[in-house]
């Protein structure tokens, strides 16, 4: 019986980071619609700046973390949907790339979870390193893929 990895489930994760990007700005938008109300007319007032005197500088720094978190998780997507298509369409193995997106799934999940929570030096290195080791996994797709089609001739 062919184990659960030998599957082609990686086509999920598409949808799963897509939620890692999304649900940090979820979260902002909970935190400040329970503390000072949300502005639905003008969202991209919704800053902690704005916020100067209604909110503790420990939320607005948690909101603008919420909020880094959001934007990352959304600079990152595209060269995450791009290298799991590419691999998809060179042929390349199911339990690499289910690996592969078990693992990066997993690595932006801690990488919002150190980005939102902890606020001092040594998280902001950790933060760096969890970004670059995310990093890696699209991009070691992408080369693993252009090989591939590049050995066909």
């Amino acid at each position: 019986m062919a184990s659960l990895l030998d599957q082609p489930l990686y086509l999920y994760s598409i949808p799963a980071v897509f939620v890692t990007a999304f649900y940090p700005g979820s979260l902002k938008f909970l935190k400040i619609n329970n503390s000072v109300g949300y502005n639905n007319v003008a969202p991209r007032s919704n800053t902690p700046k704005n916020f100067q005197g209604k909110v503790t500088s420990g939320d607005a720094q948690l909101l603008d973390r919420m909020e880094g978190a959001h934007q990352n998780g959304n600079e990152n997507t595209s060269i995450w949907y791009a290298a799991i298509i590419v691999g998809n369409i060179a042929g390349l193995d199911n339990r690499y790339l289910n690996t592969m997106a078990l693992t990066y799934v997993a690595t932006r999940l801690v990488y919002n979870t150190v980005y939102m929570h902890f606020n001092h030096l040594g998280s902001g290195w950790v933060r760096t390193a969890l970004y670059f080791f995310g990093l890696s996994h699209p991009l070691r797709i992408l080369f693993k893929a252009a090989g591939a089609v590049a050995s066909r001739g």
